[in-house]
């Protein structure tokens, strides 16, 4: 598919682009070049390929999800600015209303 000139404007208006008359020649050779080989890729028989999310196979690089028991309290709070009551205390970002 060949782009024109004038779509080749229209693009480059859509993009707030501004561009010289080689440039605009430059682009709509490069750009009907991209549209025909995308038409070719149309062309290809994928009815008997099953469809897929991903190329690469299902297989994860992390750890097992595994309950463990956690620090205890006293030390995550030891260099906490503010604690109360076995929290964290922290300044007030929202007023209420």
């Amino acid at each position: 598919m060949a782009l024109n000139i004038e779509e080749v404007e229209h693009i480059a208006e859509l993009a707030k682009l501004d561009l010289s008359a080689a440039e605009k020649q430059l682009y709509a050779d490069q750009l009907s070049a991209i549209l025909d080989y995308a038409a070719r890729l149309q062309q290809i028989d994928t009815d008997d390929i099953p469809p897929t999310a991903s190329v690469l196979p299902v297989d994860t690089v992390l750890r097992p999800d595994e309950a463990q028991p956690s620090l205890p309290r006293e030390s995550l709070l030891a260099n906490a600015a503010g604690k109360e009551d076995g929290m964290f205390k922290v300044d007030v970002i929202l007023e209420e209303e």
